[in-house]
């Protein structure tokens, strides 16, 4: 059901619009406007009638008429109108817009139906064109006219150009009449131009000649153009045949030429113009008459190509000028150049024989006096004769020759194909005199700068002003040079070889009478910038709260200009960034109150007065210690190191430093030997202490080494020890007291008891003399004592032996039978140090 009622609201609302709408079949409703077109601002009128009759869906006394302009609703007034319609009336006071559509809607079954509509247009009456001109070629005879619209009018318009002409109306004015005939041509949409066709021109009358622009609003005409088309003629250029130079006349040319084909019956009148390629413009000469076929000019340089070009026209006011004809070139014959040139020099003692060494600069002529090409420069040191003596012939603008000592002028001249000029005096004068004070330098220009000075206090005859690029290559930029002859004057404009960014050192000679004043020097940019580059820092040296940097200065190449600082910058790892400006003159820098141990980054800015350039970044750490702490601390461990380590090898190494300064040196009266007596001695008491010494062995056999009688010592008993209390002294021959016989296994040797300490005889030894003298120093070999063990009783044992010498036997022993002191064990060191007989 819902589906129903929306197909039936829709069949409805067709019908409708069928019925009402403009064009519909019925027609009841109509849009009167009272115009179109309206002038933009005014105000529009429109009136919309509604026929219910027509419309039989509508009934009178129900209708709703409303307006809209386009999608804008605006009021309206509805009344009843004549035979039962309903009016309704709308005024808009101001209407802005340049095309609108105006709507008229009635209301039926609560909505708004556009049943009339009417288009409005809005704009401004056309302006009136301006500038039109017209010429006529010639070569098809064709009246080219144009001219300059004028505003837009915002309407659509029609534009024509209209022309009219009258063969009864005299040749210098145009007279309208009703039966004049007016023709003319459309230009495109859009164009300013027109060209009429020969058929619809009447050559050689006056013809009147406008624009016309027409719109709904109006219609305007420009100014009315009078004119003879061949007035307006453009006439072909003509063709130059030949230049001649006037020998006599030096700086005279004569020029022919040719006029267009056509054209020989017009008066003409032409122009000639010429340039060099160094000329900034063309000279112009003017009031050539045109049928005369040549012309004589002057004023030309001598030995300088010309680039020559003519055109003609009509002898009218409104004549136009044709093409300037194809160029020719001619080269101007030469002459001997002439003036002086301007030089500069520099001069210095050279030689044993003081010679003078000069370095001669000078300025080439210029087009006026070099009269031609330039072939060469003489310098001579004197001025004239028939052969002077020549010291530089060169072709280019510098010298370096060696004079006489004593020269003081020598003489410069230019010379070409037609002749030598005048020679120019140089005086070598003496660089001493007073200098100029002030000087100053200032942009003129990227390419420029202007030089000021004060004023000097002796009269001037001319100043000298050099220049040269500041490079850190010595050899790699010239020096340029300029005179100023004007003694009064306070400033200079140099241009030769300026650059901007670069950097140029500049100085000034005055030059007195008779002498040249000392220079003066200033530096100069043209233009500056931030530098190309900054300079790399490199550390010199680092503290835990110190950081020494240092760094190249940037090359004058990439300064760009004047670096007026340079600004160090330094931040942590919390982003803690400090910064310094450091003097441009200086080439390191101390960063003071680090915190230890803490790693920085840091860059440097370079800075000139057009902006700055930053670095690359430089990482450093601190350190913990300052260097003296450092010192110190290793000091400190290296002495307490030192100290740990002496008193470790004292305590290990006891025993062997107490053998070293203190040796165990046995006492032979507490040995076993000591106090062993014979049988028939024992009930004496012992004469010494009972002093037990250990050891681990027992003696087997004693044998006394004794030297024979004229025999030299043996080799290996001279040979030093290496025991650490010398080698082992010889033992002497005992003497032995011995009553009865001696003891099994030993010899005949006789052993006699010791006596007391009185030197008695009666009382029996002790002890065995086993050191000799040679413990003292002696140089002799004594007799040797070897006591070799037979047994398992410990040697020297304090026990008392079961048998009177038994377990020792004495012998001799030789060298190699194996009883010497390198044979003795490391355990008897009582043996080792053992004296015998005191």
């Amino acid at each position: 059901m819902a589906r129903r009622g929306a197909g039936t609201l829709l069949l409805l609302r067709l019908s409708l619009l069928l019925l009402l709408c403009p064009g519909g079949t019925l027609g009841c409703a109509s849009v009167a406007t009272g115009s179109q077109v309206v002038p933009l601002g005014s105000s529009v009128t429109a009136s919309c009638t509604i026929q219910p009759g027509l419309c039989r869906s509508l009934q009178q006394d129900k209708v709703q008429i409303s307006w809209m302009l386009d999608s804008q609703p605006v009021a309206g007034s509805q009344q009843q109108g004549l035979g039962g319609t309903a009016v309704s009336n709308l005024t808009l006071p101001q209407f802005n817009q340049t095309q609108a559509k105006l709507w008229c809607l009635v209301e039926w079954n609560g909505t708004k139906q556009r049943v009339g509509m009417a288009v409005i247009r809005a704009g401004y009456p056309p302006a009136k064109p301006f500038n039109l001109s017209c010429i006529l070629n010639l070569t098809d005879y064709g009246l080219r006219c144009q001219w300059e619209p004028g505003a837009d009018s915002l309407l659509p318009t029609s534009v024509a150009l209209k022309c009219a002409g009258d063969p009864r109306a005299p040749p210098s004015c145009c007279r309208r009449s009703r039966g004049q005939a007016v023709t003319g041509c459309i230009p495109q949409s859009g164009r300013s131009r027109c060209t009429v066709p020969r058929r619809l021109l009447q050559l050689y009358w006056q013809m009147e000649i406008w624009v016309s622009v027409s719109n709904a609003l109006g219609t305007a005409e420009s100014e009315r153009l009078c004119i003879d088309p061949m007035d307006v003629a453009q006439l072909d250029p003509p063709k130059l045949q030949s230049i001649q130079s006037i020998p006599f006349q030096t700086d005279c040319v004569a020029l022919a030429w040719a006029v267009a084909r056509g054209t020989a019956h017009m008066e003409l009148q032409c122009e000639l113009r010429y340039r060099a390629p160094e000329d900034p413009g063309w000279a112009l000469v003017t009031g050539i008459a045109g049928q005369a076929g040549s012309t004589r000019c002057c004023g030309f340089l001598f030995g300088t190509q010309y680039h020559f070009q003519m055109r003609c026209r009509r002898s009218s006011p409104r004549g136009y000028w044709s093409e300037w004809s194809l160029g020719r070139n001619y080269t101007t014959h030469e002459r001997a150049p002439a003036g002086k040139l301007d030089a500069w020099w520099r001069a210095r003692p050279a030689g044993a024989g003081q010679r003078l060494e000069v370095q001669l600069h000078w300025k080439a002529p210029g087009r006026r006096e070099a009269n031609g090409r330039v072939l060469g420069y003489r310098v001579t040191l004197s001025p004239g004769g028939r052969d002077p003596p020549t010291v530089c012939n060169t072709t280019r603008t510098q010298c370096r020759f060696s004079a006489p000592g004593g020269t003081t002028r020598v003489y410069l001249s230019a010379y070409n194909a037609a002749g030598e000029s005048a020679p120019t005096e140089v005086l070598l004068l003496e660089r001493r005199g007073q200098p100029l004070a002030g000087l100053r330098a200032v942009p003129e220009g990227e390419h420029s700068l202007r030089v000021h000075w004060e004023a000097a206090r002796a009269p001037v005859t001319a100043f000298v002003v050099e220049w040269q690029r500041v490079s850190s290559e010595l050899s790699c930029c010239s020096a340029h040079w300029q005179m100023e002859r004007d003694g009064a004057t306070t400033t200079a404009l140099i241009q030769d070889g300026i650059e901007p960014f670069q950097q140029y050192n500049i100085s000034v000679f005055p030059l007195y009478k008779g002498t040249v004043g000392l220079p003066v020097h200033t530096t100069a940019y043209s233009k500056q910038k931030a530098p190309s580059c900054a300079p790399k820092l490199h550390l010199k040296s680092i503290s835990k709260s110190e950081a020494e940097l240092c760094w190249e200065p940037v090359p004058v190449e990439m300064q760009n200009g004047f670096i007026t600082s340079y600004t160090i910058f330094w931040a942590n790892s919390t982003a803690e960034v400090s910064s310094a400006a450091v003097d441009p003159s200086l080439r390191s820098f101390t960063i003071r109150e680090l915190k230890p141990s803490t790693l920085y980054k840091v860059h440097i800015m370079a800075a000139t007065a057009a902006g700055g350039t930053n670095g690359t970044s430089l990482t450093l750490v601190t350190t913990v210690l300052d260097d003296t702490e450092v010192q110190f601390l290793f000091l400190t461990l290296g002495l307490v190191f030192v100290l740990l380590t002496v008193l470790l090898l004292c305590f290990q190494k006891n025993s062997r430093v107490k053998q070293q300064f203190w040796p165990n040196v046995p006492d032979p009266a507490n040995s076993s030997l000591g106090k062993w007596v014979p049988t028939e001695l024992q009930e004496e008491p012992p004469q010494g202490p009972g002093l037990r010494e250990p050891g681990v062995a027992t003696i087997s056999t004693v044998t006394v080494l004794d030297r024979a009688a004229g025999k030299q010592p043996s080799s290996w008993a001279k040979e030093p020890s290496t025991e650490p209390f010398g080698p082992f002294p010889a033992v002497p021959q005992p003497y032995v007291r011995q009553e009865g016989s001696g003891p099994r296994g030993c010899g005949r040797a006789a052993v006699e008891p010791c006596r007391g300490a009185g030197g008695g005889s009666g009382e029996p030894i002790q002890y065995a003399r086993v050191l000799g003298d040679g413990y003292r120093g002696q140089q002799h070999l004594p007799p040797r004592l070897c006591l070799r063990s037979s047994s398992t009783q410990p040697l020297l044992d304090h026990s008392p032996s079961p048998e009177p010498y038994e377990n020792l036997r004495f012998h001799w022993a030789t060298p190699g039978d194996g009883c010497c002191p390198e044979e003795l064990p490391a355990t008897f060191p009582l043996l080792q140090g053992l004296r015998l007989g005191g």
